[in-house]
């Protein structure tokens, strides 16, 4: 045999190199043109389904939760999220995919349907996977998109409904009540408050909710209806929770507020006052005023015209919520106000059953029908004019030396009807004498004699005694 040279045997070496790769690479196209229908060696896209809405698309290093069925090009059935019960949740284009998956993703939308065909390089090669993919196999994935965030998200707010008005909008601290439907970003459904009937409240910026909607919550008024929509790491993270909202969920909140307050509100008072006012409420007053009642998002509550008749009260009694009371303080017979009262001076917590929520803001529109004067605080019963010297007597009718409750009685209320004597407007009158007679009757046997009657008269003054 004849020796081949050095030099010419690595120009030999070469030649056979370049036509194994040759040979290779013509075997290897002969391999996928008899496996595929594949005309070009790169990722195949058809979308078959897009939404009418887009918004935004997949990118690079985005994070995307879908469902996918694997098959062969011969409709050979290899892997699907389906068959699991569960999304494949990933990021997308930074080689947590196979290659041809991390580019066939790109530029999706929710709710958007592909077929994405890919030749084995750009699957999984020479070797497949191992078990159900065959070597130099091209894949098909049929793909639908159902959530996409990136992790530098922040949560974005879009109003849908602004009232108005709006005097006032929601800071940090604030009490708020509002409605909300829940859904994931593909829209399904997970939770609504309107399925209780009734609100959701909570207060906002202190950490009592997911940290996107204590965010979203800021800044609204009454009335305002906002969708809110919430990349997971500000809602409930990788874990979810659990049958509802699967984990690393977008989620999509549509809420209408309907009041918010801060517990250091007080009773806020709009008013219009006639020319002619200049005889004001104080405590202690009998005042009778028409009212009108609603809610902050102007529910129906009630009105003292749906009876035909006024609402009257003795102001500093009790007889209303303090807040009601705060305001009917100064006003003067035809004057109108509008009194926003917090629910911490109405009904607090726990409102009215069947009438007004909890937790609720009160609107009253008022007027002031009626005025009476009422009696210095604390006492039920003042003379108009010098006290007879002869008191006792001139009640003791029967001249039995005793006063009994009906001689009392008759005696006081002649007093008042000749204008002598006033007893505290608003209250029973009976009950007024009834108590006055019984501070008198200091031995409690039913009868007053002119030594317990003294007695009291030498003392001071008391809230109901003569």
């Amino acid at each position: 045999l004849k020796r081949v040279s050095s030099s010419r045997r690595t120009v030999l070496q070469l030649r056979l190199q370049k036509a194994s790769l040759s040979l290779s690479s013509r075997y290897s196209r002969r391999l996928i043109s008899r496996n595929s229908t594949l005309s070009e060696d790169k990722v195949q896209i058809k979308t078959y389904h897009k939404p009418e809405s887009c918004g935004r698309t997949v990118q690079v290093s985005d994070y995307i939760r879908y469902h996918y069925n694997g098959t062969l090009l011969d409709g050979t059935l290899f892997d699907s999220s389906h068959t699991r019960m569960r999304t494949y949740d990933t990021y997308v284009g930074i080689g947590w995919l196979i290659a041809g998956m991390d580019q066939g993703l790109l530029g999706m939308c929710v709710g958007e349907k592909r077929i994405i065909t890919l030749p084995p390089f750009l699957g999984y090669g020479e070797n497949g996977d191992g078990s159900d993919i065959p070597a130099q196999a091209s894949l098909v994935f049929d793909v639908v998109l159902l959530d996409l965030h990136n992790p530098k998200d922040e949560i974005t707010v879009e109003a849908q409904s602004l009232p108005d008005h709006c005097p006032r909008k929601s800071v940090v601290g604030d009490f708020m009540r509002y409605h909300y439907n829940g859904s994931l970003l593909d829209g399904t459904f997970f939770d609504s408050s309107y399925s209780r009937n009734r609100t959701y409240d909570t207060y906002i910026g202190k950490g009592y909710v997911i940290a996107g909607m204590d965010q979203g919550l800021l800044g609204v008024c009454v009335g305002e209806r906002r969708r809110i929509v919430i990349p997971p790491h500000l809602a409930y993270g990788e874990e979810g929770t659990g049958t509802k909202i699967p984990g690393s969920a977008v989620l999509v909140f549509d809420v209408h507020i309907i009041d918010f307050h801060n517990p250091s509100d007080t009773v806020e008072i709009t008013s219009v006052k006639p020319e002619n006012c200049s005889n004001n409420t104080k405590r202690g007053d009998f005042v009778k005023y028409h009212y009108n009642a609603t809610l902050m998002d102007g529910t129906y509550i009630g009105s003292t015209h749906t009876f035909g008749k006024t609402y009257d009260v003795v102001l500093g009694a009790g007889q209303v919520v303090i807040g009601m009371e705060q305001g009917l303080i100064g006003m003067c017979v035809g004057e109108k106000r509008k009194l926003v009262i917090p629910p911490h001076l109405a009904y607090g917590e726990r409102g009215v059953d069947g009438e007004v929520p909890g937790s609720a803001v009160l609107v009253f529109d008022v007027e002031l029908v009626d005025l009476e004067e009422g009696l210095p605080e604390g006492y039920m019963f003042v003379w108009n004019s010098d006290v007879t010297p002869n008191l006792f007597s001139e009640m003791d009718k029967n001249k039995d030396a005793q006063v009994d409750a009906t001689e009392f009685s008759d005696y006081i209320l002649q007093q008042v009807k000749e204008g002598k004597g006033r007893l505290a407007p608003g209250f029973d009158p009976q009950r007024i004498i009834e108590n006055m007679y019984d501070n008198q009757d200091r031995n409690k046997d039913g009868r007053i004699t002119e030594d317990e009657f003294k007695l009291k008269a030498d003392e001071a003054a008391a809230h109901d005694e003569l």
